[in-house]
C-alpha cells in the first residue's frame, strides 16, 4: 500500500500555488503512455490538490475527456494562410520552425515545473530526428527559458539510432532538474550520451501505481486461459525495407502458437496494447481462419483493451500471458501472473530480470515457437510458485515507488513559486 501524503507536502506561502505541465505522446492511442500520464496526475491530484495542470500532448481532445485536464498539442500554434506557406518553404521551414518555437514559450506562460512521467520518452522506436526526440527537446529547451524546472520521472532511454536524435536527447537530458531512470539500461544509455546521472535513481514504472482491478471471479476448469498479446510490429526503425517481411513472419508465428495451444486444450485471449495492434489482431484472425477453419468458437476471445485498467481486468481472467508491449508486461506483473516476453528492446528484459523472470524474456524478431512451447510447459508446472516469486517482487516494486514519491514532492515543494492563487482554481473530476 502506497503511504499518504497529505502530511509530507510542505506548505506554500499564504496564496501561491503551482502550475504543473505534463508532456508525453499522450491520447495517441498507446495506453501504456496513457497509464503513465493517469499515475502522475493521480500522484499530483494526491499530493498538489490546488496545483493547476496543463497536459502538453498528441491529442489534446481526447487526453480532456478522459481525464478532465486542460491539455494543449505538442505542436503549437502555426499560422496557415497560403503567403506564409510558400514563403515558409523559401526559407526551408526556419520561419515555422521560430514561430512554433514562440508559441511554446507563450503557452508554457506561468509554469513552474514541466513533468515528463514514464514512458519511453529518450529513445526513437519507429520515430525520426525531428519527431519526438525534437518535440521533447524544444519544449525542455522552451521551460528553461521561461525560468521553470523539467523532470523526467521513472522514464526509459535508448535504443537511439540516430546522431541527430541522440544530440537532441542529451540536449533535453541535461535540462532537467530531477531525473530517475526505470531500469539500468536506461540509466546507463544516457550516462554514456555524456549526461551526469551521478545524482538519479533507478525507480520501477510509474504505472505499477495504478489501482489493480477487483479479483476476477470465474470457474477453474481443466483448461488455463492464456493471455496472448499481439503488437503491429514492424522493426525498430521508422519506414524500414522489409518492414512486411518482420511482421508477417511474426503474425504466422504467433498463429502457429495460438494453433498449439488450444490443439493442447487451452483457451487463449488476445490482448493489444497500442490501437495500432487491433490490425495484429485481425490478421492473426484471418490467418486462423484460413488455416484451420474448424477451430472451435469460443476457444480464442479478443480482450477489451484500450486502457492500462482494461488490460490488467483482462490479464485478470488468464493464468499465463505472452506479451510484447512493455506496458502489457508490467500489467501482468503487478497482477502476479507468469510471463513470456516477446520483446523488442531491453527494457523487457530488465523488467523482467527485477521479478527473477528474465529467462522467460525471448525477442520478437528472432523467437522460436518451439521453446516458446517450451517455456510455457515449464511454467505450467511451477504456476504457484512462480506466481508467489512475482508478488513478492512487486511488494519491493510498491516500496521503490513510495520513496520516489516522496523525494519527487520534496523536489516540487522546492521549486520558487511566485504568483498568488486564483480565487476560483480549476477543479478537476475524478479519473475514472
Amino acid at each position: 500500500m502506497m503511504m499518504p501524503y497529505a502530511a509530507l507536502s510542505r506548505s506554500l506561502s499564504p496564496g501561491a500555488y503551482v502550475k504543473i505541465a505534463l508532456l508525453g505522446q499522450f491520447g495517441s492511442g498507446n495506453s501504456g503512455n496513457d497509464g503513465s500520464l493517469e499515475s502522475m496526475l493521480n500522484f499530483l491530484k494526491r499530493v498538489k490538490p490546488d496545483c493547476e495542470l496543463l497536459c502538453i500532448c498528441s491529442d489534446p481532445k481526447v487526453v480532456e475527456q478522459q481525464y478532465r485536464v486542460r491539455a494543449v498539442s505538442i505542436s503549437g500554434v502555426v499560422l496557415r494562410r497560403g503567403w506564409f506557406k510558400g514563403f515558409n518553404r523559401f526559407l526551408l521551414n526556419l520561419p515555422r520552425r521560430v514561430l512554433v518555437f514562440c508559441s511554446l514559450i507563450s503557452q508554457l506562460n506561468d509554469v513552474d515545473v514541466l513533468i515528463i512521467p514514464g514512458t519511453g520518452i529518450l529513445d526513437d522506436f519507429q520515430e525520426h530526428p525531428f519527431g519526438w526526440p525534437f518535440v521533447v527537446f524544444r519544449w525542455c529547451i522552451a521551460t528553461r527559458l521561461r525560468k521553470a524546472r523539467v523532470a523526467f520521472v521513472s522514464i526509459g532511454a535508448g535504443p537511439v539510432s540516430r546522431r541527430v536524435s541522440r544530440w537532441f536527447m542529451r540536449a533535453a537530458a541535461n535540462t532537467a532538474g530531477y531525473r530517475s531512470f526505470r531500469d539500468e539500461f536506461s540509466r546507463e544509455y544516457v550516462k554514456n550520451m555524456g549526461v551526469n546521472v551521478s545524482r538519479d535513481g533507478k525507480v520501477p514504472d510509474i504505472a505499477f501505481s495504478l489501482p489493480a482491478p477487483q479479483p476476477a471471479s470465474r470457474p477453474r476448469g481443466l483448461r488455463l486461459v492464456v493471455g496472448v498479446g499481439l503488437m503491429h510490429y514492424r522493426g525498430w526503425a521508422k519506414d524500414l525495407a522489409d518492414a512486411d517481411d518482420l511482421y508477417e513472419r511474426y503474425i504466422s508465428k504467433m498463429a502457429g502458437f495460438v494453433e498449439w495451444l488450444t490443439d493442447e486444450g487451452h483457451d487463449v485471449r488476445l490482448l493489444t496494447g497500442d490501437r495500432a495492434d487491433l490490425r495484429a489482431v485481425a490478421d492473426l484472425s484471418a490467418h486462423l481462419a484460413a488455416t484451420r477453419p474448424l477451430l472451435a468458437t469460443g476457444r480464442i476471445t479478443s480482450g477489451e483493451g484500450g486502457t492500462l485498467h482494461g488490460i490488467m481486468r483482462d490479464i485478470a481472467l488468464t493464468d499465463i500471458v505472452i506479451v510484447s508491449r512493455y506496458h502489457n508486461a508490467v500489467c501482468a506483473l503487478k497482477l502476479g501472473r507468469p510471463i513470456i516476453s516477446l520483446g523488442y528492446a531491453q527494457k523487457n528484459v530488465d523488467l523482467l530480470a527485477d521479478f527473477e523472470q528474465h529467462k522467460y524474456a525471448l525477442h520478437i524478431e528472432t523467437f522460436d515457437v518451439q521453446l516458446l512451447a517450451v517455456h510455457f510447459r515449464e511454467i505450467c508446472v511451477n504456476l504457484v510458485s512462480i506466481s508467489e516469486t512475482i508478488l513478492s517482487r512487486g511488494e519491493d516494486v510498491n516500496l521503490r515507488l513510495a520513496e520516489q514519491e516522496r523525494a519527487f514532492l520534496e523536489w516540487i515543494d522546492a521549486v520558487p513559486i511566485h504568483r498568488r492563487k486564483p480565487s476560483k482554481p480549476e477543479v478537476l473530476s475524478p479519473i475514472r
